[in-house]
């Protein structure tokens, strides 16, 4: 039997036997058909039954419910997305207001749902800290990503700033100079809210088929090595491993996202650490940090992701290795109490990065193909959103989530979503500039560094950081 448990530190936390579900051996047909028993996918499925009980869906995996990003990320619960101010901004004010209260509502809904349906996930409402610490320009950037947030029309009740002493009260980081703070913002146990999804949906009559890689996908059928299914409407719920179904493939980039977990640490270690309440945190810099305290008392920590050549994906990791190392560096960069704290867990997965950060949902109802995806590592909350809005897609509802900036038809999803270039550009490219944000957060942190050095490296970073968005 696999050893799934070895998929991330939240497989780890699970008190279940981990063993996939029969494969599919059969030729069947069904109403929906879905590939990926990630989020998105048994989102959209759930949806779909609590709107349309009589309708067939299967679902069909390649490895086990949560094996891909889903269950392989840092457990930060959302309430926005990414792009979304690149999407409300130009909109009329009561327009943009409904959108960001839309997507202020995911936790309640995954909340709502969670309870409903007995998922119990350590779904803990401690908000985000998004704070300046280490070096003094991170305050800068925070104060002006403040000011765009009020800018949208966004309260003080949304975001807010949170001076040195009372950042202190929250999160104590090396060098912590104040904060952005918002309460959209929770932490959950990833993989047992995908394996709790994936268990609801079966009892509402969904069959889920894993170790079941999907082989080709024309003419309305999903084709496996022993089995295939025909489905009036076909949903690829893969994000980092995105096919050629639509062409989606050109607009999402496979990126690698890495994290490391502590040993459980003391109390007098959370003492000098803080986030007794929990909050989710990241520091301005940008290598894009971001961690959690988990509920037995570790520290988990990542920083933004890599890509390997050709859009390959990436199951497997050692704690040896290198970006494991950087991890490890940074968080004890903030946090140097944690110099000697072991770490027992280094895992990733890999997410889909839409051009210019803007994740995008299509139906084509000619083709009876729907996608969502691109959700550039925020898509634990941005996937239940997504997947309400596939169902009514789906089922042809005009609602509020189908008008939506972020939904396209097939004639305008072309025009709408940017491409990524060809190889090997988008591999030099994201190294490029990997690689010179790491120089800038190195001369920030040396106090010998000449200014002259920080201003053309923040410059340079500045044009690089354009050529991703």
């Amino acid at each position: 039997m696999e050893n799934f448990k070895n998929t991330s530190f939240w497989f780890d936390t699970l008190h279940e036997t981990i063993q996939a579900r029969a494969p599919l051996q059969a030729d069947i047909e069904v109403d929906v058909a879905i590939i990926g028993a990630g989020y998105t996918g048994l989102w959209t499925a759930y949806y779909l039954k609590k709107q349309q009980p009589d309708l067939s869906i299967a679902i069909v995996e390649s490895q086990t419910s949560g094996f891909g990003a889903s269950g392989r990320n840092c457990g930060w619960l959302m309430a926005g997305m990414a792009g979304e101010a690149k999407y409300l901004s130009e909109l009329p004010e009561s327009e943009r207001q409904a959108g960001y209260h839309l997507l202020f509502g995911i936790i309640d809904e995954v909340a709502r749902v969670t309870d409903s349906e007995n998922i119990q996930c350590d779904l803990n409402r401690g908000g985000a800290v998004y704070a300046a610490a280490r070096y003094p320009e991170q305050i800068k950037n925070m104060q002006e990503t403040l000011k765009h947030f009020h800018g949208q029309g966004l309260s003080e009740e949304d975001y807010r700033w949170l001076g040195k002493d009372q950042l202190a009260e929250k999160v104590r980081m090396r060098n912590g100079y104040g904060a952005i703070f918002t309460p959209h913002c929770a932490t959950i146990n990833p993989a047992k809210l995908v394996r709790g999804l994936a268990r609801c949906v079966e009892n509402m009559g969904v069959t889920l088929y894993e170790k079941s890689a999907v082989t080709a996908v024309k003419n309305k059928h999903i084709h496996t090595a022993l089995g295939s299914i025909k489905a009036n409407i076909i949903v690829p719920a893969t994000e980092g491993f995105s096919d050629q179904l639509l062409n989606l493939k050109k607009y999402v980039l496979p990126v690698q996202s890495l994290i490391i977990a502590t040993e459980p640490l003391s109390d007098a270690q959370w003492d000098e650490i803080g986030l007794h309440s929990r909050p989710a945190f990241s520091d301005g810099g940008r290598l894009t940090t971001y961690g959690q305290r988990s509920p037995d008392g570790r520290l988990l920590f990542g920083a933004r992701g890599g890509y390997m050549f050709g859009g390959k994906v990436r199951h497997e990791f050692a704690l040896e290795d290198p970006a494991f190392e950087l991890r490890q560096k940074l968080m004890v960069d903030l946090f140097p109490s944690l110099e000697a704290a072991k770490v027992t867990h280094g895992w990733g997965g890999t997410l889909g990065m839409a051009r210019g950060f803007c994740p995008f949902a299509v139906f084509d109802p000619a083709s009876g193909i729907a996608s969502a995806g691109g959700f550039s590592g925020e898509g634990v909350g941005a996937s239940n959103l997504f997947g309400r809005t596939l169902a009514d897609m789906i089922l042809q509802k005009d609602s509020q989530l189908t008008q939506m900036p972020w939904v396209f038809t097939p004639a305008t999803h072309k025009q709408a979503l940017k491409k990524w270039e060809p190889e090997p550009l988008r591999f030099i490219t994201y190294k490029t500039i990997l690689t010179c944000f790491g120089w800038e957060d190195d001369l920030y942190n040396n106090s010998q560094a000449a200014p002259w050095k920080k201003k053309l490296t923040t410059a340079v970073c500045d044009k690089l950081a354009l050529l991703i968005e």
